[in-house]
């Protein structure tokens, strides 16, 4: 099915990589479950398949989708998001080399950077990313490899201005990588504000349904060379999404742009919501104009999302309080399914990274906001405050 560029997100999540099976006329194409292909003689490739480490057609569907929806070249899948990181630092980095981060960068990369390839002799400084004088100051010409930024930010929400940091990285020749995964190609299109790699960790909004876990990359146009060269790194090290997990991430894809709309919608309901409660010290969500991000993410987002951090006024114990309080809300890390989780950060998601620039306060606690009825979440999280 040829799809035209120029097509709707809804129409692209739908359709692109998603032709009928011609055998059969079915809607949904086949999962692929293969390790091997039948050659036509030795090295007469079948549509380029010989092994599914290097390649397998429901992976290349959820590729092909993946692409579309970013509007970038090339898009590669993951068994994880951190393998997808992985994978590009890998690729782009050597020892000596060097990497600046945001303040309020995901603990997993974070610690990626710091404690994986930081054993590698690869040095990083971390920054806050709003403040452009302190990027370019950070930046070591010829040295600083990649700039590595994430908007909205885990779990502190903090809004980061992707054209001007894009600009700082061509400036300074640094790659500019933009981690999508809260944001989401509905609601953000980080190549078409200058990025040149979007990564996503698919287990969350991309996949929606808490059933899979995986990673993605994806290219702008004019990184075609170092698509080719972080493909070979992903066949030589094998970090690949099985078909029926890239099968699940395709699947939950489809409903991706409506699924955001709700996210978004009830995630606003309850910042408003705890904005004004006495037992609420802050509320960190973009949507709200109390925001100090609140106008560069109206700009550059076409929706608020469905995630927010609140800082609890009683300090840690009344985070860890609520966070085991709620109903609805469960406990547990991970986030952007159509369930709805809450999480203590300082005690879960982020306790890799407490002593180093980016520990997250104790009081902190995030939400992910699911799709139930908006009202009974905000029952379910009145409940829980009223009992601190």
């Amino acid at each position: 099915m040829n799809i035209s560029d120029r097509a709707g997100f809804d129409t692209l999540a739908i359709h692109a990589g998603q032709a009928f099976d011609p055998t059969t006329g079915a809607v949904i194409p086949p999962v692929y479950l293969t390790s091997t292909y039948v050659q036509d003689g030795i090295g007469n490739l079948r549509e380029g398949y010989e092994y599914s480490r290097g390649g397998n057609p429901t992976r290349t569907a959820l590729e092909t989708q993946l692409a579309a929806l970013e509007r970038g070249i090339r898009g590669l899948s993951f068994a994880s998001g951190l393998a997808a990181e992985d994978a590009l630092l890998r690729t782009v980095l050597a020892p000596g080399d060097h990497v600046v981060v945001g303040n309020d960068v995901y603990g997993g990369t974070h610690r990626l950077i710091r404690k994986v390839h930081g054993g590698w002799g690869v040095r990083h400084s971390t920054v806050d990313l709003g403040d452009l004088d302190a990027v370019r100051a950070a930046i070591e010409p010829g040295v600083t490899k990649v700039l590595w930024i994430e908007t909205p930010s885990n779990p502190l929400m903090k809004i980061t201005d992707i054209v001007a940091l894009a600009e700082i990285g061509r400036e300074s020749g640094a790659l500019v990588v933009v981690d999508n995964t809260f944001a989401t190609p509905a609601l953000q299109q980080p190549i078409a504000l200058g990025a040149d790699v979007v990564v996503h960790s698919t287990t969350k909004y991309l996949g929606g349904h808490s059933d899979v876990v995986g990673g993605a990359l994806v290219f702008a146009p004019g990184q075609e060379e170092l698509a080719e060269q972080v493909t070979f790194t992903q066949f030589a090290a094998g970090a690949v999404s099985g078909p029926f997990d890239a099968f699940l991430t395709t699947r939950g894809i489809k409903t991706l742009g409506i699924r955001m709309q709700r996210h978004s919608a009830t995630a606003q309901l309850i910042a408003e919501r705890l904005a004004s409660h006495s037992g609420i010290a802050r509320v960190y969500y973009p949507g709200l104009e109390s925001h100090p991000g609140h106008e560069l993410a109206a700009r550059q987002m076409s929706g608020f999302g469905g995630m927010l951090s609140i800082e609890l006024a009683g300090g840690g114990e009344a985070a860890r309080r609520f966070a085991e309080s709620t109903t609805l809300f469960q406990l547990a890390e991970s986030l952007g399914g159509v369930e709805s989780l809450v999480n203590h950060p300082w005690a879960m998601t982020h306790a890799s990274v407490r002593g180093t620039e980016a520990e997250v306060a104790e009081s902190i606690v995030r939400l992910s906001v699911g799709i139930e009825d908006a009202n009974d979440l905000l029952a379910d999280i009145d409940e829980a405050l009223a009992r601190l």
